[in-house]
């Protein structure tokens, strides 16, 4: 059997995906992503759920999204029912880049409300990404029951991912905004302000949503 050049470059660049250097794993995923082949897929996605770099994983990602939709999606839909939180997040995240709304059914509550907040982002962005029209209302009222939850990068992920979905956002912000948690209420506010005013920051949304908490204005903050 006679080995070609093609695939000698293969075996090398998918060493490389697991060489101790993230340099080297770095270039190996630049290298997959400019030549795309089939044998590529399994490797790429089993690197996505171990691969500790931000950097090198974005570029795993890019490498995945240069590969036919039809090999890359069955894989990817796997590996969001993964034990791993990794391998579910990167999963999610890789699917929001691609963005075949083949993949919405995976976009379940229990993954929109995961435990992890790393992985229940990732799911946050692909799902206003790959919601079907028509559902937005619905999607909007699922993310609504994520308010008030984690700290300032998980409450800023959803307050976008909401914004994004628009108007049909408004009633499921105006009842989070009576919720007897003022947590609750404070997100709710912040994000209606990022709703009328996108280029609001978020800390001073947040920071005018406690000043209105604090002095039980909640209701108030109508649209």
């Amino acid at each position: 059997m006679t080995v070609t050049r093609q695939d000698t470059d293969a075996v090398r660049a998918l060493q490389g995906l697991e060489d101790g250097r993230s340099s080297v794993r770095l270039r190996a995923a630049l290298a997959v992503g400019t030549t795309p082949d089939p044998r590529f897929v399994d490797k790429l996605i089993e690197r996505c759920a171990i691969e500790p770099e931000f950097f090198v994983r974005d570029m795993l990602t890019w490498a995945l999204t240069r590969h036919p939709v039809s090999m890359t999606l069955p894989e990817l839909l796997r590996e969001v029912r993964s034990e791993r939180t990794q391998a579910r997040s990167q999963a999610l995240h890789t699917l929001s880049k691609i963005g075949d709304r083949q993949a919405w059914p995976a976009l379940t509550r229990a993954l929109l409300s995961d435990a992890d907040d790393e992985v229940a982002r990732s799911a946050w962005r692909a799902a206003v990404v790959l919601v079907p029209e028509g559902e937005e209302s619905a999607l909007a009222t699922v993310l609504a029951t994520q308010l008030g939850r984690g700290g300032r990068e998980t409450q800023l992920s959803l307050s976008r991912a909401l914004v994004a979905l628009g108007d049909v956002l408004v009633p499921a912000l105006l009842a989070a905004t009576t919720a007897p948690d003022p947590r609750i209420r404070t997100h709710a506010l912040a994000t209606q302000r990022l709703l009328r005013d996108p280029d609001a920051g978020f800390e001073c949304a947040i920071e005018e949503a406690k000043r209105a908490v604090a002095l039980g204005g909640a209701g108030q903050e109508g649209r």
